[in-house]
């Protein structure tokens, strides 16, 4: 495959502020050493950002939001067992956007709440410009959460499913007949489904063609690259091919998001140019997304690193000002078309 010439590695130096060290009761986030960027790299990088998105809307594609310990005790309690480890609150995550200069983004239902959605409900309509909701697919063998996605989507407005492969009861597959009536269904209600293959796209890759094949209208999204790291050996050789090779199917996306979990290195997360050149080249850019994975990228390198690494991995990649600008805004609102509106 053909792809672009990347331009030289980053020197090393030190990058600064992220959205941060106010949270010091979750412990230290990162170490200034592990930061090796230089300052004019950094600020050439910025400016080419700013300059080409004057009012380009940045729009992160992933993240998640829970109650506070506070508002779990009151009203919104967390799944038994899932007490969240970091603060995911509401009026945090609103603190961090407005300093990353991030526009809106797709609140992920998260396993804090399971299939409780009301908290989540709540903040989608209390700010219905800013967010977008992606609800979790239920796969309860008697088949209910079908008609939970139905009602999540035409009662509460969401506007995307995740499936998560490990809710499935044991030995059984997202393509059983209920995963294939929720998908089915979401392609119907023109709902995109997102797979969360947090054990590798290996385990998944046959289910999500087999889906994609037999119900084409379903838009699909691959979280986290697929949880793609830069490969070391055959297997992931293999799986970052099958990545790829999605490609052909003109329903699926991919989000470029959580870069410390797919990376090997710390913030800027270098070993992830070829990665994304690759998928650019794969997919266009036009099917590419950036997502932060808030809060869990807070400790790692900050929310407003999570933006500024995707800025310096695509200058690296020698993506053009266009490119990025479809990665980090243009390709989520035009697969939620309508929303984000000035």
């Amino acid at each position: 495959m053909a792809v672009r010439s990347l331009k030289p590695l980053i020197s090393d130096s030190i990058f600064g502020d992220c959205c941060h060290a106010r949270q010091a009761p979750l412990g230290t986030f990162y170490r200034e050493k592990e930061l090796k960027v230089s300052a004019p790299k950094m600020a050439s990088a910025r400016a080419e950002i700013n300059q080409n998105s004057v009012r380009a809307k940045t729009i992160d594609s992933h993240l998640h939001i829970w109650a506070s310990p506070q508002e779990a005790a009151d009203k919104y309690p967390y799944f038994p067992g899932q007490n969240p480890s970091l603060p995911g609150h509401l009026d945090f995550l609103l603190q961090c956007m407005e300093e990353a200069s991030v526009d809106g983004a797709l609140v992920v239902q998260p396993i804090n709440h399971k299939f409780d959605h009301s908290l989540v409900t709540s903040v989608l309509k209390k700010h219905p410009s800013k967010f977008v909701g992606c609800c979790l697919a239920n796969p309860a063998e008697d088949g209910t959460g079908v008609k939970q996605l139905e009602d999540l989507i035409l009662k509460d407005g969401y506007q995307a499913v995740r499936f998560n492969p490990y809710l499935w009861p044991s030995g059984q597959q997202m393509t059983n007949e209920v995963g294939k009536a929720m998908f089915s269904r979401a392609g119907e209600l023109g709902v995109p489904v997102g797979f969360m293959c947090m054990k590798g796209l290996n385990l998944h890759i046959s289910e999500i063609k087999e889906l994609c094949t037999e119900f084409p209208s379903t838009v699909a999204m691959l979280d986290h690259l697929a949880f793609c790291k830069p490969p070391t050996n055959d297997d992931e050789k293999l799986a970052f091919t099958e990545l790829l090779k999605l490609s052909r199917f003109p329903q699926v996306y991919i989000k470029f998001s959580a870069l410390f979990r797919v990376s090997r290195m710390s913030f800027p997360y270098q070993d992830l140019v070829q990665i994304l050149a690759e998928v650019v080249a794969s997919f266009g850019a036009e099917r590419v997304m950036w997502g932060s994975d808030f809060p869990f990228v807070v400790p790692e390198c900050g929310y407003n690193g999570a933006k500024e690494a995707v800025s310096l991995i695509a200058s690296q990649a020698s993506l053009s000002s266009s490119e990025v600008e479809w990665i980090m805004g243009k390709t989520v609102m035009q697969l939620f078309q309508g929303r984000w509106l000035p």
